[in-house]
């Protein structure tokens, strides 16, 4: 089973998650300083907020997969549309390691597709693997509408 991710920033990460375990009658699956995630089964969402950045913007959406193939699935797929993605990546980020690969909507939005394959100690971004630097922080918030100032 794969669920959409939707990445938010948020001011306050203690109001954000009182506020989420209230909308979707969840608690976070994971709490550290200044982040928090659901993994939210009805409806199938994993919600990610991320505190410090402007609140109230996205940070990023995603597609969890359950496998690294499904990764590789869709990074042959999105490449073969020409769609222009950042290759596969293994990185430990948002006290998680994951494998994945990033694509940006026409409007600039990112997406990633990824599966989590443990758990880390930082918030901040390491490439494991050889390819593009990714990681669910993104350094400055995402305003839809209007090109993104650094290409991942």
């Amino acid at each position: 089973m794969s669920r959409v991710q939707l990445a938010l920033n948020v001011t306050n990460i203690d109001e954000a998650v009182a506020f989420y375990s209230k909308l979707f009658d969840a608690e976070p699956a994971k709490r550290k300083p200044g982040y928090a995630n659901f993994a939210i089964a009805d409806p199938p969402l994993k919600l990610v907020l991320i505190e410090g950045a402007e609140g109230g913007t996205l940070n990023h959406l995603g597609v969890e997969v359950m496998a690294a193939e499904e990764v590789v699935a869709a990074e042959n797929r999105l490449s073969g549309e020409g769609l222009a993605t950042t290759g596969i990546d293994d990185t430990m980020c948002c006290f998680a390691l994951k494998t994945e690969t990033w694509v940006r909507d026409p409007d600039g939005a990112p997406w990633e597709v990824y599966v989590k394959t443990g758990d880390a100690e930082q918030m901040s971004n390491t490439v494991l693997s050889e390819g593009s630097p990714a990681c669910c922080a993104a350094p400055e918030p995402v305003t839809l509408g209007q090109e993104p100032t650094a290409q991942r």
